[in-house]
Parts: C-alpha cells; sequence; structure tokens
C-alpha cells in the first residue's frame, strides 16, 4: 500500500542513500506517483498539484539512475497516464499516444537542444527550427476518421488503450463529424474549457446544489468522460488540434505546415505556434507567451517545443514514454502574470482593514485564482511597516499586470508588479480612511501595520466576522453551521443572530424556531433537527474552546489553551481579569507572569473583559454553557490510528488537558488504541474512564 502523501516530508538527498533506503523511497514514490494518476486521469479529481507531482517523478527517475538495478517492471517512469476506465468501451491506438519530457530552467532548453544536433550530427551553427505552442491544460483526444468520417474518438489511457467517448466528442462543436479527406487520419489534440465557461458552469453548479469543479481541466475532463453524452453536451468543451497518429499520407513535411492543413480541415489550432530559431528564439517566445498567458481565456501550463522538420523528427524517433524530438517548457506551477482589476477592502472582526487583490482569473499550482492578499496599506505602497522598499520600492495600482503566488494552501499573494506593462494614465492607490462597511474612522495606530475600523460592534463586518470566527474549527466547530449559516441568519428578519449566545437560544427555542425554518432553503425537517443537536452538543465545552471563540484580538488558539490552564475554570478566568489594572497589581502580574503571555496580550484580554458592552455579550454566552473546567489529566495508550501520538497530544494539549504518560488515580481519561495495554487494565482497576479514538474524536470535534 502506498504511503501518504506528505507535501513537506523532509527528503534525504539521492546522494546520500544507500540501496536500502532507495528501495524503501522508490516504493513511496512509485505508490504515490501511481495513485496520483489514478486520480488525475480516470477519476479527473487530482489529490496533489502538478509541481509536487512533478518533483516526486523527477525524484524517482533520480533514484532509478543511480540504482538501475531497482528499477521494477511496473515503474510509474515507465508508464504514460493510467489504465482506461472499466465505464467504457476500449479503442485500441493505432499509434501510440506518449507523453512529453518535461524542463523546468532555461538551462535545459539548451541541453535539449544540444542533445537534438549531437544526434543529427548537426554543428551547433547550423540551422533548426522549431515550433513552439502553448501547452494547453485539458484532456488528451485521438479522433480517427476513416474516408473522412468521424469514427471514434478515444481518451489517452495508458496511451495503447483508450476510453471510447465517441458520442461525447460528437457533441463538441470545435470537432467536425467529417473533413475533406480520404483514408484514414488520426487527428490529436486537448479538449479544454474556456475561463469564462468554467466560471458560468462553476456558477450554475452552486446555484443548483451540483458539483463544482477546482480548475477547467477538471471541469474539461470529467464533462468529456460522461457516460450520457447528453450531460456532455450541456458543456461548453472546446478542442485545439495540434498533432496526429495514424495517416493513409502525411499532412505536411514539417510541423507547421501540418498544423496548417489541420486548419484547413475545420479543426482549431493554436494561432500562437510559431517556428523558432534555436533556444534564445525558443525562450524568448516562453516569455511572450507566460506574459498573455491569463489574458488568453483558457488554461495552459507551459510551452512545448517540437523540431520542425517532419524527416528529421523520424530520425529522431521516440524513448519508451517521450519523443526526442519535443519537451514541454513548463511555467513555475506557484506564480503566474494576471491583471489586477479592482483592490476591495474587507473588514474583519477585529476591525482590520485587509486590502485584497481582485484579479483576472488565471490558473495557479492547479487552482483557478481570482483574489489574492495585498497585506496592507504600506505593501501596496511598495514599502516595509519599517519604511524600507519592497520591489525596489515599485508600487501596486489598480489595471497593473501582477505576479501572483500560490503556494500549497497559502493564501495566494501579489508579489511582483510589472511597470513595463503599466498604462501611463493610472494613479497611486489611496488607502480608505473610513471603514467601508459602517462608515466609521480606520485609524492607524502608531506602531501599527493596519487601518482599523473604530465603529467596534455597530460595524457589521466586525460582528459577522466575529461570529465566523466563533463557529470556526478551533473555536465551536458546530456541525452544520459555518459561515454561510452565519450570513444567513446575521441579515434574516425572523431569526436574527447577531452574537454568539443567540445560536443557543435559537436551539433552546426550538419548538417556536423549527417551523420558522422549516420552509426556507436549504431546511426541511431533518436538516433543522441535525442543526440543533448540532448547537446543543456544544453547550457543554471546554474552557481553552471557549476563550479562543470570543475573538480577542491578540489571543489565539495557543493563548487560549496557555490561559486555560492557568486559570481552570471560567470563574477564575473571569474573577481575574475584571479585577485586573493593566500595567500593575497582583492580577496583572500574574496573569503576565505565565509563560508564553505578553504585555500585549494581556492588555487585549483584560480590556476586552471590561468594556461593558463586549462583557455583558460575553456573559449572555457564558449563561448558555456548561464551561469544562481544564488541566483535565489524560492517557493515550495502544495503537492511535487516526492520527499521530505528537498530533494527539498537541490536540489536547491545546484544549487545556494535560497529557501523561502513565496511569495514576490522578488520571480523569484513558483514549485506548488497539494493542493497549497495562495501562488500559490499570484505568480499569481504578474506575477511570475509558474511551476508544473515535469517542476522543468526537469529544474534541474533531471527528
Amino acid at each position: 500500500m502506498a504511503q501518504p502523501y506528505e507535501p513537506n516530508r523532509p527528503d534525504t538527498s539521492v546522494e546520500e542513500m544507500d540501496a536500502d533506503a532507495a528501495r524503501a523511497e522508490i516504493e513511496r514514490l512509485s505508490g504515490l506517483i501511481a495513485d496520483a494518476d489514478i486520480a488525475y486521469h480516470s477519476n479527473d479529481a487530482p489529490e496533489i498539484p502538478d509541481a509536487d507531482y512533478d518533483a516526486a517523478k523527477r525524484r524517482l527517475k533520480a533514484l532509478e539512475h543511480r540504482f538501475p538495478d531497482l528499477i521494477t517492471s511496473d515503474s510509474p517512469t515507465g508508464r504514460v497516464g493510467a489504465p482506461a476506465s472499466d465505464g467504457f468501451g476500449k479503442v485500441q491506438h493505432a499509434v501510440r499516444m506518449l507523453s512529453l519530457s518535461n524542463a523546468f530552467e532555461d538551462a535545459e532548453i539548451t541541453d535539449f537542444d544540444e542533445r537534438i544536433r549531437k544526434f543529427l550530427g548537426l554543428s551547433a551553427t547550423a540551422p533548426l527550427a522549431y515550433t513552439a505552442e502553448p501547452k494547453i491544460d485539458g484532456l488528451s483526444l485521438s479522433l480517427r476518421y476513416e474516408g473522412g468520417l468521424l469514427v471514434s474518438a478515444a481518451t489517452r489511457g495508458d496511451g495503447s488503450v483508450g476510453e471510447n467517448v465517441t458520442p461525447n466528442a460528437r457533441t463538441i462543436a470545435d470537432i467536425p463529424d467529417r473533413i475533406d479527406i480520404d483514408g484514414v487520419v488520426e487527428i490529436r489534440g486537448e479538449v479544454y474549457m474556456s475561463h469564462d465557461d468554467f466560471s458560468a458552469l462553476n456558477a450554475r453548479g452552486s446555484d443548483s446544489g451540483a458539483k463544482t469543479f477546482a480548475n477547467p481541466r477538471n471541469a474539461a475532463a470529467g464533462s468529456l468522460r460522461q457516460l450520457d453524452p447528453t450531460v456532455t453536451a450541456s458543456r461548453p468543451l472546446r478542442f485545439f488540434a495540434y498533432t496526429w497518429g495514424e495517416l493513409g499520407k502525411p499532412l505536411g513535411s514539417t510541423q507547421m505546415g501540418a498544423i496548417a492543413r489541420m486548419s484547413q480541415l475545420g479543426f482549431q489550432t493554436n494561432p500562437l505556434t510559431t517556428i523558432c530559431d534555436g533556444p534564445e528564439d525558443m525562450l524568448a517566445q516562453y516569455r511572450k507567451i507566460e506574459a498573455t498567458r491569463a489574458s488568453l481565456g483558457y488554461d495552459i501550463d507551459g510551452v512545448v517545443y517540437k523540431v520542425d522538420d517532419l524527416k528529421l523528427q523520424d530520425k529522431l524517433g521516440f524513448r519508451s514514454t517521450t519523443p526526442r524530438w519535443a519537451i514541454a517548457h513548463k511555467f513555475p506551477a506557484e506564480l503566474a502574470w494576471t491583471v489586477l482589476e479592482a483592490i476591495d477592502i474587507q473588514v474583519g472582526r477585529t476591525g482590520a482593514l485587509s486590502p485584497v487583490a481582485r484579479l483576472r482569473p488565471v490558473t495557479v499550482g492547479g487552482v483557478v485564482v481570482s483574489n489574492a492578499t495585498l497585506h496592507n496599506e504600506d505593501y501596496i505602497a511598495g514599502r516595509s511597516n519599517t519604511g524600507e522598499s519592497i520591489r525596489d520600492g515599485r508600487d501596486i495600482r489598480v489595471g497593473d499586470w501582477v505576479q501572483v503566488k500560490r503556494a500549497g494552501d497559502v493564501i495566494p499573494k501579489v508579489v511582483d508588479v510589472d511597470l513595463s506593462r503599466r498604462d501611463a494614465s493610472s494613479r497611486p492607490y489611496v488607502f480608505p480612511a473610513t471603514c467601508p462597511e459602517c462608515g466609521s474612522d480606520a485609524i492607524r495606530e502608531a506602531g501599527d501595520a493596519v487601518h482599523r475600523c473604530s465603529g467596534g460592534l455597530i460595524c457589521p463586518a466586525q460582528a459577522i466576522e466575529r461570529l465566523k470566527h466563533f463557529v470556526s474549527r478551533g473555536a465551536f466547530d458546530i456541525e452544520g453551521f459555518g459561515a454561510k449559516q452565519v450570513e444567513l441568519f446575521y441579515n434574516d428578519t425572523d431569526l436574527p443572530i447577531r452574537e454568539p449566545s443567540e445560536i443557543f437560544s435559537l436551539a433552546r427555542r426550538d419548538a417556536a424556531n423549527l417551523p420558522k425554518l422549516r420552509n426556507r432553503d436549504g431546511f426541511g425537517e431533518r436538516s433543522v433537527a441535525k442543526l440543533f443537536e448540532a448547537i446543543e452538543a456544544r453547550r457543554v465545552i471546554p474552557l481553552a474552546r471557549v476563550l479562543f471563540a470570543l475573538g480577542i484580538r491578540h489571543l489565539g488558539e495557543t493563548g487560549a489553551a496557555i490561559l486555560a490552564r492557568h486559570y481552570g475554570t471560567w470563574v477564575a478566568f473571569e474573577t481575574a481579569t475584571t479585577r485586573a489594572t493593566v500595567g500593575s497589581g497582583p492580577e496583572w502580574d500574574d496573569l503576565t507572569s505565565i509563560d508564553g503571555v505578553g504585555d500585549v496580550m494581556a492588555a487585549s484580554v483584560i480590556t476586552a473583559m471590561q468594556q461593558e458592552a463586549e462583557r455583558a455579550s460575553f456573559d449572555r454566552l457564558v449563561a448558555e454553557l456548561e464551561i469544562q473546567a481544564a488541566e483535565k489529566t489524560v492517557v493515550f495508550t495502544g495503537t492511535l490510528e487516526k492520527m499521530t501520538r505528537a498530533a494527539a497530544k498537541a490536540r489536547a494539549e491545546s484544549l487545556g488537558a494535560k497529557v501523561a504518560g502513565s496511569v495514576s488515580a490522578k488520571t480523569d481519561l484513558v483514549v485506548a488504541g488497539p494493542g493497549a495495554g497495562s495501562k488500559a487494565q490499570a484505568a480499569e482497576k481504578l474506575g477511570i474512564e475509558m474511551i476508544d479514538e473515535d469517542a476522543w474524536l468526537r469529544l474534541i470535534g474533531d471527528a
């Protein structure tokens, strides 16, 4: 069984590995790549980013190169795509559909040219033309025509056998049913979906509760591989032709000539395809295509270079899975250029005004990005919080071409701007001095990097964001009551929820509220009952979760756990912080003496607990709850199957519990997995509560 994907796994270098370590790593990578191939090619649901997949494959190739005796017969490096799905008929490709080798650095393109010349016996100065074309990020398709009629359409599959999707392909407007040519002709290319059509498809899916897609490639693949052709017909698919399989007679003598012939036959070919004279021209075209990527209206993930002369292609031939005469120059997976169409200001739960870039949609790291963070006023102006220049002092303006970075699950951010493409009429962005939600002054205090709305509880944006924080995963985590429900209830006139306590009063008066909810969109009798049950289940809750959920500025999840462990109960916490004076006194000294609590956090907590309106809101919430005292002692024993022992310990401590290594009379709870031995026996003898891992996950809200 393949080991799970670990995006941040610290890998030992290939050069440092011995044969045993290499064997284990080859097994891990082979399993990871095999699973990823099935997810991408067969299920149309990629599970890892393209960049991580490419890195895994490069590492596997490096290991196999260093340890050739460890290469297995079913190695992913010798395989193309994934087996055809059983849901479709099979088509045997007359000419195999191969993949392309990848390049990521400019130097690799120079190396590619040198290898070609060496293989052909050409000097460095001999003329050698290449084509350069955008690499469409879609689903490969082979169309077979006999006597001018379309007789079959097949996906790549494993390169030798593909899925028969002929009825679906016939619904695509770019694919002609008939072409003016005799004999056998196999036209190959890429099925894709435009950005606008993708957005419209997802909008319809969201409105109707149907499936939505992460990116246009997934949408195109999922649409083409429908068992019902009428579903495919309802999806806006397109097709670019760029190569061929079996031919009765050649389409031309050059790659460029053959593409022109396909266009004459009625196929869409990419207008950016051009002839290049050597690596410098190829790289210049790469830069040009990369710069216009966001304005194309469809996804590309690189540029493909091919030797233009077809006789030379024949002479160069193929490796086991890739042609020698072509290579794909991939774009950096985490970076893309696009247009900044607007800057919006969002107001957070602490009143912070955060600028958000509204972008022309572009796919970055496998996800369509249309929003990115701009951090704060200084970042937009091209300076750090201390006044030093960033981006060489280049400011960011609406209408600019900007570079966006997205790494893993990190929020996308704007990292650079292209001044050469800036409109002469553009003006510097002026940060607002008032809150866009409530009109209150937006104040930037000395030493603070952000402007904050001074409206407090009268600001609806702050109230909504605080409610969203309250129901978030690390806080109350009420099943079925997320950000969407917060906005729904906040703006409701019949059952308004404007503060956390009202969530619980909604469920407490369920007899009166049930009929009001039952006939609303998304709420039936069963879903309302489940919502009320989920709310009731959170009336009993650990102190650490309550403190974090309050949304006090500077008090995060870790700080809440620290305070919960120190004070133990809500009463003790409330008493101390209500009596405290910021900067002096025994309560202040006690609070700031806690390891992990500084003056800023302490002052923020005291201020929040002593503000009349905010404190009244806290009191109304606490009246609805049974807050569990902290400092419970938990012991983990046996094998945990759904989280590591370290993760379980960290989670328990984050909730204010103490994790012990042995069972004693002071132990409050034992979590026992398979193989629990003496600790479980000791717990039984002492009459200590013992639960399994699933019960533990339900208890802490991580089930």
